[in-house]
């Protein structure tokens, strides 16, 4: 049985790796779990999986997950805030952690994990794409396992078993498109929230949906794939395919392609993760390639996917240039959920803020130099922000 931890167990990917734990209870043992601030889903879960140590990371609703579960005896550790969190990470004998945490938030709980000696699941790709100068050599020095749970990356990781390793040549990172891939794009200036959450195969959360719409997500998940499996940017590619059937692909040196294949489900790449390198048996539904029927594909539009250039050139440019540009999207994508910008202007402060800092870009960033830049980067966004929304007689 091995003994796992879960951070973010409130968002998406928490709620289905605990469903995974429920469904395999002679597989896995949960011994930690962090949340942000849904204290009446983090009672229910405190009560059902009896973790050993707790940490929500709003501070302020501490009293109230204390006063929810009470009753539970034994009682948990129950710890707050972000080092809270941290302490969930690194703590006891989890063998396992799996970062389910939005944004650069995951990066220093992941470090500790790290340090802690823990294999992490890695289903937060930010902590690598801001992180990734320093989260390799600590994993290196620590010995541990880095092992993709999302959909994309875990498709690559399960090609690439029994691959030699100068047998890759390329991959390819599959898109669905997202909520806008079928709209003219002279019509992306009059979205709204609601329609950018409208994903069509996924269930995820409000920034991952936003940032599949504008195809950031997948130009993130282009700089996770250099990080996680040493290729060059020149050879890893994206292409459309609506159906979300083949999660991604990769292309050996003598032309062949493998591809892993499976309906839009986030549990299956978790368990891979989880059990590597085990195949554990579940219940689930088959892939039905009848019933899936045509599997189409189609080159991105650059016109109307900014994002995706906007994140091949940071990672060209590496160093602490990553962080910034997580860090400004993480910032875009807050003020167009909060309605404080328009979907067209994420692209444009993401670029101004990326073109500021070309200057400063430090090629070897240490973790001081990665926060820095992370925080630079959220206040040069909240300030040509303000821009945007004076009224043109002001500006």
């Amino acid at each position: 049985m091995k003994a796992i931890t879960l951070l973010g167990s409130t968002g998406s990917i928490g709620t289905q790796t605990l469903d995974i734990v429920q469904s395999h209870p002679d597989q896995f043992r949960l011994v930690g779990i962090a949340a942000g601030r849904n204290v009446e889903l983090l009672a229910q879960q405190v009560r059902q999986f009896r973790p050993e140590i707790v940490a929500i990371c709003q501070a302020e609703c501490l009293p109230e997950l204390k006063a929810a579960i009470a009753d539970i005896d034994p009682q948990p550790i129950l710890l707050a805030g972000e080092e809270g969190v941290v302490e969930v990470a690194r703590y006891g004998d989890a063998e396992a952690v799996v970062t389910g945490i939005v944004g650069c938030a995951g990066l220093l709980p992941t470090l500790a994990a790290i340090e802690a000696g823990k294999d992490i699941a890695l289903a937060n790709k930010e902590t690598l794409i801001a992180g990734g100068p320093v989260v390799l050599p600590l994993i290196a020095k620590h010995g541990v396992r880095l092992l993709p749970a999302d959909s994309e990356h875990s498709a690559i990781f399960q090609c690439l078993q029994g691959v030699p390793a100068a047998g890759l040549r390329r991959i390819l990172l599959t898109a669905s498109g997202g909520a806008f891939r079928d709209w003219p794009t002279e019509k992306l200036a009059e979205v709204k929230v609601a329609d950018a959450l409208k994903h069509p195969n996924w269930s995820m959360g409000r920034k991952i949906t936003v940032d599949s719409a504008s195809l950031m997500n997948k130009g993130l998940e282009v700089i996770e794939a250099h990080y996680l499996f040493g290729v060059d940017y020149d050879q890893i590619d994206i292409v459309i395919h609506p159906q979300s059937i083949i999660h991604s692909l990769i292309e050996l040196q003598d032309t062949s392609m493998l591809a892993q294949l499976g309906w839009p489900d986030m549990r299956l790449p978790l368990l891979y993760a989880l059990s590597w390198p085990e195949r554990i048996y579940t219940d689930w539904e088959p892939l039905d390639l009848v019933k899936a029927g045509d599997l189409t594909f189609r080159a991105p539009d650059r016109q109307k996917y900014p994002c995706m250039d906007l994140a091949y050139a940071a990672g060209r440019a590496g160093g602490s240039m990553t962080a910034v540009l997580n860090a400004a999207n993480e910032q875009a994508v807050s003020l167009f959920l909060d309605e404080k910008i328009g979907f067209l202007d994420i692209p444009r402060l993401i670029e101004q803020v990326c073109d500021r800092h070309h200057a400063h870009n430090q090629s070897s960033p240490a973790l001081d130099d990665i926060l820095e830049a992370d925080r630079w980067a959220r206040a040069e966004v909240k300030a040509l922000s303000q821009a945007l929304t004076q009224p043109a007689s002001i500006r």
